[in-house]
């Protein structure tokens, strides 16, 4: 079936649903029994080619929640409808089949969010007086949902906060990790606003064949990483929800209020969770969601419920809009503001945008404990390149930027736009190699990642544990 050409399917649409709920559940057992990459990727191949086998014969997407009836109208089965299902999204899992990577036009169309504008980013440099960051300036972060109205506040005088997070499967964690968190840095430096960090060990100990004491051991150990990054102790809140929830009665209280608002039927049409799931898994989504409303904190913001919560989602994992979505869809049926999102791209694993980074494959990315010697041998020997097969030809044609691993690395690492940009300039007409490009590449990460090393031993047991302690911040909301 994973062959059927897409606009002559064989099965019946009500075949193909069941078939593909049967798959997901497979792609879902196989993750949590730490099957073979490979193994994976074949499961997750097919789970696509079913959903747009089942596009094509209903004329929309698959929905859990939904069996088909009768079928729909017949879709348009042209060149535009094949393009528009090469990126396959969900909670879980982040695939295309372009070597350029996700299509994030169709994205913001396809989940209904907002364009980080050239206007927008204006309005956020004069409203912070300060230049924005790399990452919006290059579109990096490239969506969001409700900017504006955080920025309306904020020149009003009224105050906001900022809630990220990380789900500490392992104690490894890679460059991409940090790119929420080297964003949300800047958020809390320019806007002087107060953070939580949402560590979800109870999340990874539900999906991941983990013991509960692992898992909060890889919180904390992953918590430091985070505090290396540079956040003000002042204000800022990490905590494990298998710690704190037990401790925080406005905490539990709001996961209560939104369990009771969402049914199981949502739940499965978001998450595509089936009958065999744990109830644990099924609960979750109302722990990731709690953290967007202030009560959840009585210790920094007491009782208010009223300080809208800004929340930057991260390239490193897949996405957690659908997470959100559900949270703002609750919010105001129990009397909270909606969070606001801002989205970044996802960040490609050494070998291309079309693989996947697994802390289980040390040489899908760089990762935060590499030597230096390792962050060379791993670019020279397994960054995807966009040079031509010969030095001839790639001096007469020239190199493709938009599908080379090392450049598209160097987006986000290299502060200096003028340079970045010379490096397009001679990359795309063939002044510049493949060996020189991966070279300016290896000297922009060997020194950020030896820094972080730094900063990440200076972070003690004991500094962790006052990040992580519930306690009063500093801020000077109205």
């Amino acid at each position: 079936m994973a062959n059927m050409p897409n606009s002559e399917p064989c099965a019946s649409p009500l075949e193909l649903f069941n078939s593909i709920a049967t798959q997901g559940e497979l792609v879902r057992s196989l993750k949590a029994g730490n099957a073979s990459k490979d193994e994976i990727d074949s499961a997750v191949k097919m789970l696509l080619s079913l959903k747009m086998s089942y596009k094509a014969a209903m004329g929309e997407d698959y929905k859990a929640d939904c069996p088909p009836g009768n079928p729909a109208p017949t879709s348009n089965h042209g060149p535009d409808a094949a393009e528009a299902e090469e990126d396959f999204v969900d909670p879980w899992t982040v695939q295309t089949s372009s070597a350029k990577g996700i299509d994030y036009d169709k994205l913001i169309v396809r989940f209904g969010s907002s364009k980080i504008d050239k206007e927008l980013i204006n309005r956020i440099e004069r409203a912070t007086g300060q230049r924005p960051h790399r990452f919006l300036r290059r579109g990096i972060f490239f969506s969001h949902r409700d900017m504006n109205q955080v920025l309306d506040a904020y020149e009003n005088k009224k105050p906001f906060y900022l809630y990220t997070g990380r789900g500490p499967s392992s104690e490894a964690m890679h460059v991409g990790h940090l790119i929420p968190f080297i964003f949300t840095k800047w958020l809390q430096d320019v806007f002087n606003v107060p953070l939580v960090i949402q560590m979800t060990d109870d999340e990874k100990y539900l999906w991941k064949d983990l013991t509960l004491d692992q898992a909060y051991g890889y919180a904390v150990e992953n918590a430091k990483d985070i505090i290396a990054c540079g956040f003000d102790i002042n204000k800022t809140f990490i905590f494990s929800d298998l710690d704190y929830m037990g401790m925080s009665s406005g905490f539990y209280k709001n996961v209560v209020k939104i369990q009771k608002h969402v049914t199981f039927n949502q739940v499965k049409g978001i998450f595509g969770f089936t009958d065999s799931d744990s109830i644990g898994k099924i609960s979750f989504p109302a722990i990731q969601a709690a953290p967007s409303f202030s009560n959840s904190f009585p210790q920094i913001f007491q009782d208010r419920t009223d300080i809208q919560c800004l929340i930057p989602c991260g390239p490193y994992s897949p996405p957690q809009d659908p997470y959100f979505r559900m949270t703002r869809d609750v919010a105001p049926r129990i009397g909270y503001p909606k969070p606001a999102l801002l989205h970044s791209t996802f960040f490609p694993a050494l070998q291309g945008a079309q693989t996947k980074m697994s802390a289980s494959d040390p040489n899908s990315s760089i990762f935060l404990t590499d030597t230096a010697k390792q962050i060379k041998t791993k670019v020279n020997k397994h960054a995807f390149s966009g040079g031509r097969d010969t030095i001839e030809e790639h001096r007469q044609f020239g190199g493709n930027c938009d599908v080379d691993v090392s450049f598209m690395y160097l987006t986000f690492f290299l502060e200096d736009d003028d340079k970045l940009e010379q490096i397009r300039k001679d990359y795309t007409s063939g002044n510049m190699l493949t060996g020189e490009l991966k070279k300016v590449l290896i000297e922009v990460l060997q020194p950020l990642i030896a820094e972080h090393q730094a900063r990440r031993k200076e972070v003690t047991d004991e500094i962790a544990k006052e990040f992580m302690t519930p306690r009063e911040l500093s801020f000077d909301f109205q």
